[in-house]
């Protein structure tokens, strides 16, 4: 199997300017508390966080959108968000990175997904989260497969990203799928165990080890080829591919096979939003004209690079470049 060049890298990445996608799913508000601690409480065996900063980014769905925008991708998403003042942050946040926002429905009764993570130096000391993860009503439910209709007329790549909040309703999961098969765009699927199996005849189903056991209800075996094309099958994708963490990704492609890509990283500051940056990396390379493995491979190192940075946070095209250019072997057996 070919190995990816940093010139058909630079190719893929340049044709992402041309791509539009889909993101639905999801929306949510990442808030990050950082400060010190120096003591801890005489009301309970807790420590003190001297808050010194706060920062609030886009999450969830929101995070794949924002990271397709970075890339150069034109994006648009299908969500809801609460109308309170987080909505109105998570809204504004990404009309402001470019994504088009026309497809998001406020819901004056469902407030905003909110994640709260507090750190004390590089240390998350606790997170707590807001959030109604109950099944959309059936007028909200309508709106956005409105939406989703809408959007998929004119797009090359639907992304639909899962994260258990209430969103993926399987008359919105039917809906995408349905859009994918009716206009021949391929479908990236990143799954939580609620719907898992309810993504049948998608172009990439891509949950992570602890997903695809726990939906399994038992051990995974990615580096085992025959595993992987068993379970690909039983999933019904045309592509399983499994994120690893530090240790990289394993895929099975319908008619290519398997492949192992180890990580790429060798610091690894944050590992949140590292597969909302697959996700939205591997749709956007597919849907510019990538074999499933070159986009796999492309979205390794840039998971790569995002895990140096802290929090949810996007990747350009150039910091993805640079780490293939310092990471592609020389060897070109090596990584097979």
């Amino acid at each position: 199997m070919a190995i990816l060049t940093l010139s058909r890298a630079k190719d893929l990445l340049d044709r992402i300017r041309s791509v539009e996608t889909v993101v639905v799913g999801d929306l949510m508000l990442d808030r990050y508390i950082s400060g010190a601690v120096d003591r801890v409480s005489p009301e309970a065996p807790v420590p003190i966080v001297r808050v010194e900063g706060q920062q609030e980014t886009v999450g969830g769905a929101g995070n794949v959108a924002a990271n397709i925008s970075a890339i150069g991708a034109m994006c648009s998403v299908v969500g809801c968000v609460g109308d309170d003042a987080e909505g109105r942050i998570v809204y504004s946040a990404l009309q402001r990175q470019g994504v088009d926002v026309s497809g998001v429905v406020k819901t004056p009764g469902r407030p905003t997904t909110v994640k709260t993570r507090v750190i004390a130096g590089h240390q998350q000391m606790v997170r707590f989260d807001l959030e109604d993860d109950s099944e959309l009503d059936v007028e909200v439910a309508g709106q956005l497969i409105k939406g989703i209709k809408s959007s998929a007329t004119d797009t090359d790549v639907i992304v639909i990203e899962d994260y258990n909040k209430g969103v993926l309703s399987h008359s919105v999961i039917d809906a995408a799928m349905r859009a994918s098969a009716e206009h021949g765009i391929p479908s990236v699927v990143d799954p939580k165990q609620r719907n898992f199996f309810s993504f049948s005849g998608a172009t990439v189903f891509k949950p992570n080890a602890k997903e695809l056991g726990d939906a399994l209800g038992a051990c995974i075996y990615p580096d085992d080829p025959l595993w992987m094309k068993q379970t690909r099958e039983s999933l019904s994708c045309a592509c399983l591919l499994v994120t690893l963490g530090s240790e990289g990704i394993a895929l099975d492609v319908e008619g290519a096979g398997h492949r192992r890509l180890f990580g790429a990283s060798k610091m690894v500051y944050d590992v949140s939003g590292a597969g909302d940056t697959v996700t939205a990396v591997l749709a956007t390379v597919m849907a510019a004209g990538g074999s499933p493995v070159e986009a796999a491979d492309i979205a390794n190192h840039a998971a790569a690079v995002g895990v140096t940075k802290a929090g949810v946070a996007t990747v350009s095209p150039e910091e993805i470049l640079e780490q293939i250019e310092a990471k592609v072997p020389t060897n070109p057996t090596e990584n097979k």
